[in-house]
């Protein structure tokens, strides 16, 4: 029962592992709650995209000498308009915007990577680097991921009015743009913050996962929150845990995680069917 115990606790003896559990936890309560407006939304696209979209705005604001968040906040809300303003001016469908916008801003970023001397290495972009992250880093994970859980928590009954009926919405005297551009920076914000824990070829999935196992799991919102949230924390915590044993990569622990848990919500909903 102690080596079980010692198993657990032993990654968390080092202050970068709990650094790492930390920003984990913070990134995972935010993820979970989003990814389920995404899910009922049918937007796990568009977080494919926008999170891709990032890496152009980091470069450039690497070049500026800007805080590199800002640059990939920049250019994640420039891709969520451009894919808007395709839509509605042209007839090409959304996923097909979506698809040709993230492909080209990321080919772009990765041209402009390439020619640019930096100390920022470009797996930690791609895959994360979450054992790498600082106290500071931390605690603006956390101020972030507090705004963002307030925000969508307080105004959970619009975004959900929304991304179930836009048209009731607007009937209900509420607004359908502004809850869909506010929705869509919530969404660059979450993946800004996810970046660091996972990566961006990885944060679409911490975005998808806690929501379409909770979706599979439950149909009422309140309970698939619930489940959202205690599915991306646990494989957040055991993910960390089991990738310091392993000497593995932390933010695909987390992933593959989070795919299993879906694949036995799946099973269990079967299973519960039959």
């Amino acid at each position: 029962m102690t080596e079980i115990f010692y198993w657990f606790t032993e990654p968390f003896a080092y202050p970068f592992m709990q650094n790492a559990l930390f920003t984990a936890l913070f990134v995972a309560v935010i993820s979970a709650i989003l990814s389920c407006y995404l899910i009922l939304k049918g937007w796990a696209l568009m977080g494919d995209a926008i999170s891709h979209s990032v890496l152009p705005g980091i470069v450039l604001a690497y070049i500026a000498g800007l805080p590199l968040t800002l640059g990939a906040f920049g250019s994640g809300l420039f891709c969520a308009l451009g894919i808007g303003y395709l839509k509605e001016n042209s007839r090409i469908k959304e996923d097909t915007v979506m698809g040709i916008v993230f492909s080209g801003m990321f080919a772009l970023g990765l041209v402009l990577f390439t020619k640019v001397e930096t100390e920022q290495h470009l797996t930690h972009i791609l895959f994360g680097n979450l054992l790498g992250v600082s106290t500071t880093e931390t605690l603006q994970t956390a101020v972030t991921a507090i705004i963002i859980s307030v925000i969508l928590l307080l105004k959970r009954r619009d975004f959900l009015l929304y991304c179930f009926d836009p048209s009731h919405s607007r009937i209900a005297g509420l607004s359908p743009r502004l809850l869909h551009y506010v929705l869509l920076m919530l969404l660059a914000l979450t993946i800004i913050t996810a970046m660091q824990v996972v990566g961006v070829i990885l944060v679409v999935a911490m975005l998808i996962s806690p929501g379409i196992t909770a979706y599979t799991l439950s149909k009422r919102f309140d309970t698939m929150l619930i489940i959202a949230i205690s599915v991306s924390v646990f494989t957040a915590v055991l993910g960390i845990i089991a990738s310091y044993h392993l000497d593995a990569a932390t933010g695909p622990c987390i992933i593959l995680l989070q795919a299993f848990a879906f694949l036995l919500a799946l099973g269990y909903s079967k299973l519960r069917q039959n």
